[in-house]
């Protein structure tokens, strides 16, 4: 058993906390970032195959490391996975590796994180997890579908391949639902349910995007914020429902033939998925792409809303001096949620720790 002692502990090192710890070493101020897999990069090496980011490579640049790759393009998941593991490596932030936080807790004006059997003690946590928590979410009756039905949360799903012979019901047609259904369309008979949540007008790869794309990143990151009353409005929207189509339109589905339901996906009928209007149905395949859990019950501090969120603004809580949080969705305006947003949010969390740590030195001395 060892027990270190810190400055600053950014647990996660995906995009939100390299930025953060990017910044902080900008600053003069030393950290550590903790991060459960083994490789910075893994999170996004384990979506699923053919999945591309929906903002183009000269949007997705984190502080001080330009993305690679031609302005236009979209980069793949293993692209970006390869850019966080160089970004790491070029500012060399010191990430600790195969380092899961199991408990996080408040002592005497300092927090402990608990590693196992190890334990750190430390002046400010970052806690950088991602922007929908670690849980994926499912519905409870999906213990009661026949076993002999194959069921992937979006998660888990990485190409059809995984996929038994036979039908497919895609439950969730936010962008992920609708990228994963039209995939799997094209080798078996896809039902895609779920509420329509619109879709961006404009086809990623067409040459409208570039002109469009600009004044929706403004408006993302300028307008739709937490200090405005339309985005303070959309936040929920942001938080606890699909995000709209973004590469896949309904035209793409219809032309492929996928079986688009707007009924919610509500039980299970002897052994089958029932949808709210139609009935239960004979499927081989269950996908669920039902998002996540914002689960933060490793954290043993009363700082969360009845809806499970922390209470912070711009990632700072003011219930517990010295936590932060980094890379939520809407963590101060709708860009917050990807790449080319996060380097902001840092900035402000890093901002806020030189402050901090500067006061309780100038109170020691």
């Amino acid at each position: 058993m060892t027990i270190e002692h810190i400055e600053t502990a950014i647990i996660g090192a995906g995009q939100a906390g390299l930025a953060t710890a990017y910044h902080l070493q900008r600053r003069g101020r030393s950290c550590l970032i903790l991060d459960g897999n083994e490789h910075v990069g893994d999170n996004w090496r384990a979506q699923w195959d053919s999945l591309r980011l929906y903002t183009p490579a000269g949007y997705d640049s984190l502080p001080g490391l330009p993305f690679p790759g031609p302005r236009w393009s979209y980069p793949t998941k293993d692209q970006v996975a390869d850019y966080l593991a160089a970004y790491a490596k070029r500012f060399e932030l010191p990430v600790r590796t195969l380092a899961r936080v199991d408990r996080l807790q408040a002592i005497d004006g300092k927090y402990l994180l608990r590693l196992g059997a190890d334990s750190i003690i430390t002046e400010n946590v970052v806690v950088a997890t991602g922007t929908f928590g670690r849980t994926p979410s499912i519905p409870d009756f999906a213990l009661d579908l026949d076993p002999s039905i194959r069921q992937l949360h979006s998660s888990e799903y990485r190409n059809p391949a995984q996929l038994k012979p036979g039908s497919v019901l895609v439950v969730g047609a936010s962008h992920s639902g609708t990228d994963i259904a039209f995939e799997v369309a094209s080798t078996r008979p896809t039902v895609l349910a779920g509420r329509d949540p619109g879709q961006v007008p404009v086809r990623l790869d067409h040459w409208s995007a570039r002109v469009v794309f600009p004044a929706i990143g403004f408006l993302a990151k300028h307008v739709l914020t937490r200090r405005t009353p339309i985005g303070r409005k959309a936040v929920a929207g942001v938080r606890f429902h699909g995000l709209p189509m973004l590469r896949v339109k309904r035209s793409d589905l219809q032309a492929r033939g996928v079986d688009r339901i707007l009924g919610r996906v509500t039980g299970a009928r002897d052994g089958r998925p029932v949808v709210d209007g139609v009935g239960a149905l004979d499927v081989s395949n269950v996908v669920w792409c039902t998002g996540f859990r914002q689960v933060f019950d490793w954290i043993d501090m009363p700082i969360f809303g009845a809806d499970g969120w922390p209470q912070e603004m711009r990632g700072v809580v003011p219930k517990a001096p010295g936590l932060f949080f980094c890379g939520l969705a809407f963590q101060y305006a709708a860009a917050s949620t990807v790449l080319p947003g996060v380097g902001r949010d840092a900035a402000y969390v890093a901002e806020q720790i030189k402050a901090r740590v500067g006061t309780s030195v100038a109170l020691a001395a």
